[in-house]
């Protein structure tokens, strides 16, 4: 097992080496620059800008530097100092940008990825075991329900509902009185509660799809020699049934947790674009619209560094779950 996760945190290391490498070349892609974007805007509006001026804070920030000088200081800085770089757009570190949105953000992925697990598990378990039945139907129409309904439109249902008929909203993440209050007990219960909507919009098209995973693979288990002989020897339904084709067909179900954590965190954007939560989402797509390269880049290295944590996870649960992985 030593040698697996060691294996595991060697590619993780290579693969996150070779991520910020690429990252920095998209965030470079695009013609122009912050200065450039910059300019016309206010070309825009009117406003003349002294060519001086430009150049002035193309040197202070090394704009004009050669690509890979601009990479080593971004990526040195990271790993030697901890400095993401400073976002010309806010005027303020990239990390304390970071850091603010992506914590709230994580949080909430978090708690989704808890959501998704605790209801698509029993019910993925039932409609295997209980197939063609009513519940079977109910919970394949709710699912297939769950995955056409985008989560901006069922998030708007919802702020409906709530606002008609509980007279509450549900933007943002805390109420008015605790938005810039330091935290406490009561601030830390009133962004759970402004938590349930979120968690419930976005974990629908999760918890849809890991339900039709894990009944397709607990019914392919289900009629397999070993379950039959399992039950001519006298073991009973539930423990034969949990020892056995649930823990099998669990390796699919605990793979997805590579890409179900960098998806919660980066397809919320629209979702929190419309109930206005403090996330990575609408910060990340200001950055790139603005061309703000240090956030925009920073913010994209650490969704892809996410993603590479949820693969490293998902390994290790999966060989501790399978033994089979772990001496392959």
């Amino acid at each position: 097992m030593t040698a697996f996760i060691l294996r595991r945190l060697l590619y993780m290391i290579v693969t996150v080496a070779a991520i910020s490498l690429m990252t920095f070349v998209i965030i470079q892609l695009p013609p122009g620059d912050y200065v450039t974007a910059m300019v016309a805007q206010l070309n825009l509006q009117g406003t003349t800008v002294d060519p001086a001026e430009m150049a002035a804070i193309r040197s202070r920030y090394g704009l004009d530097d050669p690509f890979w000088v601009q990479y080593w200081k971004w990526i040195s800085n990271i790993i030697f100092a901890g400095d993401f770089g400073y976002s010309l757009e806010w005027r303020r570190p990239v990390a304390d940008l970071l850091w603010n949105r992506l914590g709230l953000t994580f949080v909430l992925a978090l708690i989704t990825l808890l959501f998704i697990w605790a209801i698509s598990l029993p019910i993925g378990i039932y409609t295997a075991v209980r197939k063609n039945t009513i519940g079977d139907y109910l919970a394949t129409f709710v699912g297939v329900l769950g995955l056409a309904i985008p989560n901006f439109l069922f998030a708007l249902v919802l702020m409906y509902i709530a606002f008609r008929y509980f007279g509450t909203g549900i933007g943002g993440l805390f109420s008015a009185e605790y938005e810039n209050a330091p935290w406490s007990w009561g601030k830390l219960l009133d962004m759970g509660q402004h938590l349930i909507i979120p968690t419930i919009v976005l974990g629908t098209s999760g918890t849809a799809s890991l339900i039709r995973i894990l009944r397709a693979n607990l019914l392919d288990e289900l009629g397999k020699p070993y379950v039959t002989t399992a039950r001519a020897y006298g073991l009973s339904e539930r423990r034969m049934l949990l020892k056995y084709p649930v823990r099998i067909a669990l390796n699919p179900f605990i793979s997805t947790v590579g890409w179900v954590l960098p998806t919660l965190v980066s397809g919320a954007t629209i979702t929190a674009v419309v109930l206005n939560l403090p996330m990575t989402g609408p910060l990340l797509l200001q950055a790139l619209i603005s061309q703000d390269m240090y956030l925009a880049g920073s913010f994209i290295m650490m969704l892809s560094v996410l993603t590479v944590i949820g693969t490293l996870l998902s390994d290790l649960l999966l060989a501790w779950l399978d033994p089979r992985i772990r001496y392959t």
